[in-house]
């Protein structure tokens, strides 16, 4: 199991107000910042440095791809609306994706360094 994972962004300022904004509906928030780096994890959660860290750098190249586990369908709406809000660009808009597997809902972002944020449900979709 991964217990955190990490990006290097260009503005640490600007990076960390994007993603309070797009992960707040996540139940996310920063839990643990430095001086050149911010954690962010489920507010609820028990790690103090959270599971998702930014930090101040050269954006990596190929950028990656991460994504966040949300607990509904409503809940990767609302991540993609907050996203785009915080000035997110879209990268594919809340809906189901059976290629990956028949109850796969996600939401698909471009951070403002060009990483590729989702948001992603795996349970059954409302009949």
């Amino acid at each position: 199991m991964i217990d955190h994972t990490g990006i290097n962004v260009a503005d640490l300022a600007r990076s960390k107000a994007f993603y309070q904004q797009a992960l707040a509906p996540l139940g996310y928030t920063i839990k643990l910042e430095l001086k050149n780096a911010a954690g962010f994890g489920e507010a609820a959660g028990s790690d103090p440095g959270g599971d998702f860290w930014i930090s101040a750098g050269t954006p990596f190249t190929p950028r990656s791809h991460i994504a966040f586990h949300a607990a509904s369908e409503a809940q990767v709406h609302a991540f993609h609306a907050a996203a785009l809000q915080a000035g997110a660009r879209d990268n594919g808009a809340p809906g189901l994706r059976p290629h990956y597997h028949a109850d796969y809902y996600a939401a698909f972002v471009l951070d403002p360094d060009g990483y590729n944020i989702e948001a992603v449900f795996h349970g059954q979709k409302p009949r």
